[in-house]
C-alpha cells in the first residue's frame, strides 16, 4: 500500500533527526510517529495516483456516454417534435 510506504518512510527520516542520546527511544518514537501519521491521512482520505487514474478514467467514459445520450435525446426529441407538427396538419 502507498500510504503505508509513505508512513515508513516518513517515520524513519523523522526518527533519524533524533539526537544520538536517544536511540533507545528510537523505535518506541518510530512507532508513535507511524500511528499518528496513518491517522493523519486516513482522516484527509487520501487516494493513491492508482485509485485518481481509475477514478478519472472512469469518470473520463461516464462523461462520453452522458454526452452521447443527450446527443441521442436531443435527436428523439426533435423527431417527436417533427411527428407532433405533421399530425397537426
Amino acid at each position: 500500500m502507498a500510504v503505508d510506504n509513505l508512513v515508513n518512510r516518513l517515520s524513519e527520516q523523522l526518527s533519524q533527526l533524533l539526537p544520538p542520546g536517544v536511540k533507545t527511544l528510537r523505535d518506541d518514537l518510530e512507532d508513535n510517529i507511524k500511528s499518528v501519521l496513518r491517522e493523519a491521512f486516513t482522516r484527509m482520505e487520501l487516494v493513491t495516483r492508482e485509485e485518481f487514474e481509475i477514478q478519472s478514467t472512469l469518470l473520463s467514459k461516464t462523461r462520453i456516454k452522458l454526452e452521447m445520450l443527450e446527443a441521442r435525446l436531443k435527436a428523439l426529441e426533435t423527431q417527436v417534435s417533427e411527428l407532433e407538427k405533421g399530425g397537426a396538419h
